[in-house]
């Protein structure tokens, strides 16, 4: 075993000093840059490695799609003090002590890295045997999800030091199979994640994860490639069960003709070297064709609570639809009893269509199916899912379901994260505003838990903010830039540009050149939040590539022209007005001069940004409305008449335009635009913004000029809606889409914290607060914000012409006070 260890350690070195050298050949910058990145990548495998442990697989199928392979190890624990299990692998696992769920994982890394989990199971373990099991997918597909990468697990278990277990280490090994009850040839779940969920099982098919007795036959385990390890970092997920709060409707399913043109999302039809995955002809089921002919007829829409204790009981073609009160994201399972073989379907959606479920409304396949022998199960999904209504149906058989239930899979909150106010609207907006942080940050900030479960940039960057709020911390933001810092290169990408999203797969070659812009962005901020200029500092030949890649497309007046692939402004019809010159992208891309110039004491890039924002005035503005675009006709650049109401927000946003030098505009978009346009169908040439991405900066440039009551009003007329129907912030203004989109947490935290609280900035580096008070029509209002050193609280009530305001701060923070306002400010 110690020759084992020796084996494991060695080449884990070497790689490292590979990805070292192959830094060295590749960089461009000086040699002071070359040792910066250098440092990063020592530092990055500093305290992480395994003391045993190897990456094993079944022999021969570390590539074979969607194989789901079982470990078990049994180790003993006797005057126990400390029990740690060390893991990571590939493509995602959940993990089971003495049958019981105790955590899922690892947390995403860069391409050729691996994040590695460190679970303290101290006081889970019993004294006696335990057994330790893992479920490992291995999905080897690209995606926007999880990398597609060769399948593995390294795993062992530490008791008072020593490594009782491991995978071909020291101690006890891990037993393995594959895990037959997941059908392995199924549909992918959407085009942006792996594969959907179909299982075809008996009652003690899962009796392998807590019982020695049942042998655990695989044909042998492989050692794989020594992996190069990255700390997690990131906090441990929770965990706890949601149940439904009612029984919404019940009835019977008429089986109609198939559907001449049935609904078929691209990852059925377009499977291929760019789409991996099983192509349609090999699949052996495909729900989501055959649940279009089932027609629902409802028996019962009378809403009525949902006890804990309730038995549904169902026969064939019955289904029930179940609401957990609000949006959630999580594993979805049940306690199934069969008196006969049966087939169970759950699918799933954040909102009702016409009263019934549509599986298919996202562009997913939000279906999980069962096909049971007699007998009793306890169901739970292994992909997380986003869902406020659940319907359960039995195709066929006769079965009773018991104890629905979403297992959530959110970020943990720390109690110090308090709002209230006199308004209970803005309770219960906060309230959506922490729903949707804590399922879009569990390990990336994500665009959506559900249809994409993406680390998306631009997103990231309201996200990032939020996640600073409600925890003090940057460590998911962290582990972000060192996501995008560590690989040696983005395969299928033009050289220097950055992937829209990642840790994620682009073998179909479409970046979002818009979105490697708000990544410098959202640098400067991070580098504010958390100080951490090492890793700007190691970021910047990275970055440097990127400008030169832009050079590319400068024009003669140094304005970006006829970018490449999927140039995004925001979703609404100023994606329509991107080409040949886009104004709100040249805006965009000022600030990115500016930012870098700023990190990196470039004054050239100053000048260069404020020398576009010159042109950009001399060519955009018509008088009354900046234009979103200028076409070249016979070599000449020739103004368009596109106007984007997110056009003018980018102006005032991004420093291309100020109250002062165009009051105009300004009085117009403060007193014309927001959220009652659409009803006064005032300036009818401007096209309407869209929730992502123009209303949230339309509401911070209503926060930046003090106007605080109106943001306030518009606050609630934007998103208060969202917050009835689903209890989480929305991708767009309808429901259309994504109803739990991380970056909409910006305007139901960050806002009410900043804005309504009056916390209106918190240094956690300089510990400083500045506190900020306006005239609002709230009579109270109260909160608390945590920090590495304790929370900051602020309480205030307005009396008349006075405030009375409490506040306090970790020892050695230091307020900072103004006061806004009407009234007299009063410290109590």
């Amino acid at each position: 075993m110690t020759n084992a260890h020796r084996v494991g350690s060695l080449p884990a070195k070497k790689i490292i000093l590979g990805l070292i050298l192959a830094l060295g050949t590749i960089c461009t910058c000086g040699a002071t840059d070359k040792k910066a990145e250098l440092r990063t990548l020592e530092e990055a495998n500093q305290n992480v490695s395994f003391s045993s442990a190897l990456p094993v697989w079944p022999v021969g199928r570390e590539l074979e799609k969607n194989l789901t392979v079982g470990f078990r190890t049994i180790f003993e624990s006797k005057d126990t003090k400390k029990v740690i299990l060390r893991c990571t692998g590939s493509t995602v696992y959940r993990i089971f002590l003495n049958g019981e769920f105790c955590g899922y994982g690892p947390a995403r890394g860069p391409k050729g890295w691996y994040r590695v989990d460190e679970l303290d199971l101290t006081r889970k373990v019993r004294s006696g045997s335990n057994a330790v099991a893992f479920e490992v997918a291995g999905y080897n597909v690209n995606s926007y999800y999880l990398l597609d990468q060769p399948s593995f697990l390294q795993a062992e278990v530490i008791v008072n030091g020593t490594v009782v277990a491991s995978t071909l280490g020291q101690g006890k090994n891990f037993d393995s199979h594959v895990v037959s009850q997941r059908v392995q040839k199924v549909q992918r779940y959407s085009f942006q994640r792996p594969f959907s969920e179909i299982y075809s099982s008996t009652p003690n098919d899962n009796k392998w994860r807590w019982d020695p007795r049942v042998r655990l036959v695989g044909n042998g385990l492989k050692i794989q490639p020594v992996k190069a390890l990255l700390p997690r970092r990131v906090p441990f997920c929770e965990f706890n069960i949601r149940q439904p709060l009612s029984l919404v409707s019940r009835g019977d399913f008429v089986i109609d003709p198939p559907v001449s043109r049935p609904w078929k999302d691209r990852s059925l039809e377009a499977i291929s070297d760019q789409l991996k995955g099983y192509p349609e002809g090999d699949l052996v089921s495909i729900p989501s064709i055959e649940l279009q002919s089932y027609r629902s007829q409802f028996t019962s829409v009378n809403s009525i609570p949902l006890l804990p204790a309730m038995v549904l009981g169902m026969t064939g073609k019955q289904f029930q639809i179940l609401d957990f009160g609000v949006n959630l994201t999580g594993f979805i399972g049940s306690t199934i009893r069969c008196e006969t073989p049966s087939r169970l379907v759950f699918t799933f959606d954040e909102i009702l269509s016409n009263g019934d479920v549509d599986f298919k409304r996202l562009g997913c396949v939000n279906i999980v199916e069962y096909d049971l022998e007699p007998g009793n199960y306890e169901v739970e999904s292994f992909e997380p899912y986003t869902l406020r209504y659940l319907k359960i149906a039995c195709v066929s058989g006769s079965c009773s379901v018991s104890r629905p239930h979403l297992r959530e899979y959110v970020s943990p909150l720390s109690k110090a994260v308090q709002f209230s106010a006199s308004d209970q609207r803005l309770n219960r907006l906060f309230a959506a505003g922490l729903e949707t942080v804590r399922q879009n940050a569990v390990d990336v900030f994500m665009d959506c838990p559900s249809r994409e479960r993406a680390g998306w940039l631009c997103d990231s960057y309201f996200t990032s903010r939020v996640a600073h709020d409600v925890t003090g911390q940057t460590t998911i933001e962290k582990n972000q830039f060192e996501n995008y810092l560590l690989p040696l290169n983005f395969p299928y990408l033009p050289e220097g540009m950055l992937p829209m999203c990642y840790p994620s797969d682009h073998n179909d070659g479409v970046f979002i050149p818009n979105w490697a812009m708000w990544f410098v962005v959202q640098l400067e901020e991070y580098l504010a939040r958390s100080g951490d200029s090492k890793t700007v500092k190691a970021l910047q030949p990275r970055l440097m590539k990127l400008l030169d890649y832009f050079k590319k497309f400068r024009n003669s007046d140094g304005l970006l022209e006829k970018l490449e692939s999927w140039v995004f402004v925001e979703w609404s019809d100023a994606n329509s007005y991107v080409q040949d010159v886009n104004y709100p992208t040249n805006m965009l891309y000022a600030e990115v001069l500016s930012a870098m110039g700023r990190m990196y004491s470039r004054k050239d890039l100053l000048q260069e940004a404020e020398h576009i924002r010159t042109v950009i005035r001399s060519q955009a503005f018509d008088g009354k409305f900046f234009i979103d675009n200028s076409l070249r006709k016979s070599g000449k650049l020739e103004p368009t008449t596109n106007h984007s109401e997110v056009c003018q927000y980018f102006a005032f946003y991004f420093h291309v335009a100020t109250p002062k030098t165009y009051p105009d505009l300004w009085h117009t978009l403060v007193t014309d635009f927001g959220p009652q346009r659409k009803s006064t169908k005032a300036h009818p040439e401007v096209h309407f913004a869209n929730a992502f991405v123009g209303n949230v900066i339309r509401l911070e440039l209503l926060s930046q000029t003090g106007l605080t009551q109106q943001l306030l009003d518009e606050s609630l007329a934007y998103q208060l809606y969202m917050v009835d129907r689903t209890g989480t912030l929305w991708e767009n203004d309808g429901a259309y889409a994504s109803c739990n989109h991380g970056f909409a947490s910006h305007g139901g935290v960050r806002v009410l914290y900043r804005d309504f609280l009056g916390i209106h900035k918190l240094d956690t580096v300089h510990k400083t607060v500045d506190l900020r008070f306006t005239d609002l029509k709230l009579e109270h209002c109260e909160g608390s914000i945590p920090t590495p050193n304790g929370p900051v609280t602020l309480k205030w009530k307005r009396i008349g012409q006075q405030i009375f305001y409490h506040a306090s701060a970790p020892k050695g923070y230091k307020f900072h006070v103004a006061n806004l306002s009407s009234a007299s400010l009063k410290q109590e």
